[in-house]
């Protein structure tokens, strides 16, 4: 499936948990002191603009798993009421969790179904067809994939009439032409056969539903933007002091 299905689907019920607990060693020295959400982008932490993006949306709820100075991210967004957005608050613990093991901690405060991004991501695209695609497919996950033939980083998708055929981070192939776009929606059934408390990558997770035929695609057509790196900061903070901010959706 692709963006170009019109929907209406509303999202104010659809929570959406925001991978935010890594160490962000490659922005190093920025964050040394500060986690890397709160980095500076266009004159506001980057989670301000993420969090503004998610409200033109209709999102409504998100759930924030954090690790690393996760204590300056919530004493800087509360309770998310300023932004329109209720935040709650997933800690890792003593131990990082790694993306999947933070996403099953947050379980209980996420419920049956949610959306699921990075904390480095900004990500212009239709939320709400996502989300239709997914509950049309039946499946227990869904991955948004976009067109990258190897342009923005290492395209790691094999994806064909809608289809997720394979997706896999580690053993490339050259039929690989998309890539994980940064998005991906569950169901909490996904995450059942993984441990609790205890570190995995939510990439195993959707690379064992791809392989099991279990992991709906959904291909979007504008290009992804991050901050995980120097040269991906530099670029979003020109495009978001060049561009006009989102209108919130009402």
């Amino acid at each position: 499936m692709s963006t170009d299905t019109p929907t209406t689907l509303s999202l104010a019920d659809w929570p959406v948990a925001i991978l935010a607990g890594g160490l962000a060693t490659r922005l190093r020295p920025i964050t040394e002191t500060i986690p890397k959400t709160l980095v500076t982008v266009a004159g506001e932490p980057f989670l301000t603009h993420q969090l503004r993006l998610l409200h033109s949306h209709g999102l409504r709820q998100a759930v924030l798993c954090v690790g690393h100075l996760g204590e300056m991210i919530q004493q800087q967004f509360g309770d998310g009421s300023a932004h329109g957005i209720h935040l709650q608050y997933a800690f890792d613990g003593s131990k990082l969790l790694g993306t999947g093991g933070a996403v099953k901690r947050a379980l209980p405060l996420l419920g049956e179904r949610f959306l699921v991004l990075y904390g480095d991501s900004y990500l212009p695209m239709d939320y709400a067809a996502a989300a239709a695609a997914f509950e049309t497919s039946g499946q227990p996950g869904l991955m948004t994939v976009f067109h990258n033939q190897g342009r923005w980083d290492t395209s790691n998708v094999v994806f064909a009439d809608g289809t997720i055929h394979t997706y896999d981070k580690k053993e490339r192939r050259p039929e690989m032409q998309h890539i994980d776009y940064g998005l991906g929606i569950l169901h909490a059934d996904a995450l059942t056969a993984y441990p609790d408390d205890q570190p995995f990558d939510l990439a195993d997770v959707y690379r064992d539903l791809s392989r099991s035929g279990r992991l709906a695609g959904f291909e979007v057509r504008h290009r992804f933007y991050e901050i995980g790196s120097h040269e991906g900061l530099a670029e979003l903070d020109a495009l978001l002091q060049s561009a006009t901010p989102a209108t919130p959706a009402t």
